[in-house]
C-alpha cells in the first residue's frame, strides 16, 4: 500500500506524466519527417524514445501507486525490467549505427544512466514486494520518478534542437576560439 503522504504526490505525477507524453507526441508529429531522415536521424529516434520510456515509467509507476493493493512494488519490477531491455536494445542500435564513435559516447553514457535508474527501481520494487511498508524504498521510487522525469525533459529537449549550454562545452568552446590562429 503506497503511504498516505505521497498519494498526492502520484495524482500530481499520473497528470504531469499525461500531458508530458501528450506533447511529446506533438514534437515527434511535427518532426516526423526530421526524423525519417539518415544521418544524424537515428540518434534523434533514440532520444526521442528516450523520453517517452522516462514518461511512461514515471505515468505506470503513478498510476499504479494509487491503485488499492499495493501494486507498486510489483509495478515497478516489472516496468523496470521494461526499461532495462529498451536500453540493452537503444545500446545494440547505436554501437550497430555509429560504431563505438566519441561521437555517440554522450548519448550511450545517457542510456547507462538509465540502467541505474532502472536498477534501484527494480531493487526497491522487490523490496516492496517482501515488505510492502517499507517507507524507504516508497521514498526512493517516488524520487525515481522525478529523475524519470528530469530525464525525459532532457531528451525531449534534445529532441527539439534546444539550445545546449554546459560548463563542458562551454569550455571545450573557449579551448577551440583560444587555439586558433588569429589569422
Amino acid at each position: 500500500m503506497t503511504p498516505g503522504d505521497l498519494h498526492d504526490f502520484y495524482v500530481a505525477s499520473a497528470s504531469v506524466a499525461g500531458a508530458l507524453i501528450g506533447l511529446l507526441f506533438v514534437a515527434i508529429s511535427v518532426a516526423r519527417e526530421w526524423l525519417n531522415e539518415e544521418g544524424s536521424a537515428h540518434i534523434h529516434r533514440l532520444r526521442a524514445t528516450a523520453a517517452l520510456t522516462g514518461f511512461t515509467n514515471a505515468l505506470a509507476i503513478s498510476l499504479f501507486a494509487l491503485v488499492p493493493g499495493g501494486l507498486l512494488g510489483g509495478t515497478a519490477v516489472a516496468v523496470s525490467v521494461v526499461g532495462l531491455l529498451w536500453v540493452v536494445a537503444s545500446l545494440l542500435s547505436l554501437v550497430r549505427v555509429h560504431g563505438l564513435h566519441l561521437s555517440a559516447m554522450r548519448d550511450a553514457l545517457f542510456l547507462v544512466g538509465l540502467v541505474v535508474v532502472f536498477v534501484l527501481q527494480f531493487l526497491d520494487g522487490l523490496v516492496l514486494l517482501s515488505h510492502p511498508h517499507r517507507a524507504g524504498a516508497h521514498q526512493t521510487i517516488a524520487i525515481l520518478v522525478i529523475v524519470c522525469f528530469l530525464i525525459g525533459i532532457g531528451r525531449a529537449w534534445e529532441l527539439i534542437g534546444g539550445p545546449s549550454i554546459g560548463l563542458g562545452s562551454e569550455v571545450g568552446a573557449i579551448v577551440r576560439r583560444h587555439g586558433e590562429s588569429p589569422e
